[in-house]
C-alpha cells in the first residue's frame, strides 16, 4: 500500500521546509509513504527547497493556475505514481500533521471513500467572525447539495482513496474543496468526518485576499456549484418566486372582474401573464439543465474508465506545464 501526500505549492519557500519536516515518515498501515509538490508557478526558490529537503515528486507549471487546477493535477500525478490513498495538504502547515493516520484510517478500514478533517472552526483565533460565518454557511449549502453530513466543506485536509480520486473532475477555477464533496455525495461514495488539531498561523491565507473578496467568492461558488448539481430545484424555486406573486396578483384580476367594476385593470393582467411566463420559463430551463446534467454523468463515467487506463501508465519523475 503506497500513500502519497500532495502539497500545492504558491511562493511556499518560507513555509514549505516547516510543513514538510511535519510530515510523518511512516503511517500505519502503508508500505510507502511519498511527498508530491506540485509547484504553481512560484517565483521563489519553492522547488530548490522541496528537492533540498528531499520530495519524492515535484510537477511544476510555469505560470499560476490556481488552487483547484494544481490539486486536479497532483491528483492526476498520484494516480499515475501508484497511489492507493492520498491526503492533501497545505504548505502553510495549517494542518496538524500528526493527524494524517486518523484521515487514513476509515479509508484502510474499508469505511470512506474520503475523509475531511474537521476544524474546530469557532475556537481558530485568526478567523474572522465573517470569516467563520462564510465557512459555515458554504458548509451546509454543500450538506444540503451533497446529501452528506460534513461539519467543515471548506477544509482542505482530506484523505482520498483511489477509486474515489478516479471519480473527482472540478470545473471551478476558484477552490476543490466544496464540488469534490458534492460529487462524492451525488456519486454514493462514503465519506467521513473526523476532527482534526491546526497549528499557528504561518501567513496570511492566499485564498482569502479580503474578507468581501471572500465573501463574494465564496457565495458566487457556492451558487455556481448549486446550479449544476442541483439545476432543477434552483430553476423551479426562481421559477416559483414569479409564479405565486403572478397567480395572486391574477386572482386579483379575477376577484374584481367578477365583481364588476368600471376600470380594466389592464395592466394588472399584463403583469400577471409577465410573472407566470417568466416562472414557467424557468421550469422550462430546469427541465434542460437536469437533462443536461445527465450528459454530464455520462461524460463523468467516460473520464473515470480513461484515468483508469491512464494510471496504468509509466509515471515520469518530473512533468512541466
Amino acid at each position: 500500500m503506497k500513500l502519497i501526500i500532495q502539497i500545492p505549492c504558491y511562493n511556499e519557500a518560507e513555509t514549505l521546509p516547516v510543513a514538510l519536516n511535519a510530515l510523518p515518515r511512516e503511517v500505519e498501515g502503508f508500505d510507502r509513504v511519498e511527498v508530491l509538490i506540485i509547484n504553481d508557478g512560484s517565483s521563489d526558490n519553492t522547488v530548490e527547497k522541496a528537492r533540498e529537503l528531499g520530495v519524492h515528486h515535484i510537477i511544476s507549471f510555469k505560470k499560476n493556475q490556481g488552487l483547484a487546477k494544481v490539486f486536479m493535477a497532483g491528483i492526476g500525478a498520484c494516480l499515475k505514481r501508484g497511489a492507493d490513498v492520498v491526503v492533501n495538504t497545505d504548505a502553510d502547515n495549517q494542518y496538524n500533521a500528526d493527524d494524517i493516520p486518523k484521515l487514513t484510517q476509515p479509508i484502510l478500514e474499508g469505511k470512506a471513500d474520503m475523509v475531511i478533517g474537521e476544524r474546530p472552526i469557532s475556537n481558530i483565533q485568526h478567523f474572522s467572525f465573517l470569516k467563520k460565518m462564510m465557512q459555515k454557511l458554504g458548509s451546509w449549502v454543500v450538506r444540503k447539495a451533497s446529501a452528506t453530513d460534513i461539519p467543515d466543506a471548506p477544509s482542505g485536509f482530506r484523505a482520498f482513496s483511489r477509486d474515489a480520486l478516479m471519480q473527482m473532475n472540478v470545473f471551478n477555477d476558484y477552490t476543490y474543496t466544496l464540488e469534490t464533496i458534492i460529487q462524492a455525495g451525488r456519486k454514493n461514495m462514503a465519506i467521513v468526518s473526523v476532527p482534526i488539531r491546526v497549528n499557528e498561523q504561518l501567513r496570511p491565507s492566499r485564498l482569502v485576499k479580503s474578507i468581501p473578496s471572500y465573501i463574494k467568492l465564496s457565495i458566487f461558488t457556492i451558487l455556481r456549484i448549486f446550479i449544476a448539481y442541483q439545476p432543477f430545484k434552483f430553476f423551479s424555486f426562481l421559477g416559483i418566486l414569479f409564479i405565486l406573486p403572478g397567480f395572486i396578483l391574477g386572482l386579483r384580476w379575477l376577484v374584481y372582474f367578477i365583481i364588476g367594476t368600471t376600470r380594466t385593470r389592464v395592466p394588472s393582467l399584463i403583469f400577471t401573464a409577465i410573472l407566470i411566463l417568466t416562472g414557467v420559463f424557468f421550469f422550462f430551463m430546469g427541465v434542460v439543465a437536469d437533462l443536461i446534467s445527465v450528459n454530464r454523468k455520462i461524460l463523468e463515467e467516460n473520464q473515470y474508465r480513461l484515468r483508469k487506463i491512464e494510471s496504468e501508465k509509466k509515471p515520469e519523475d518530473e512533468m512541466d506545464k
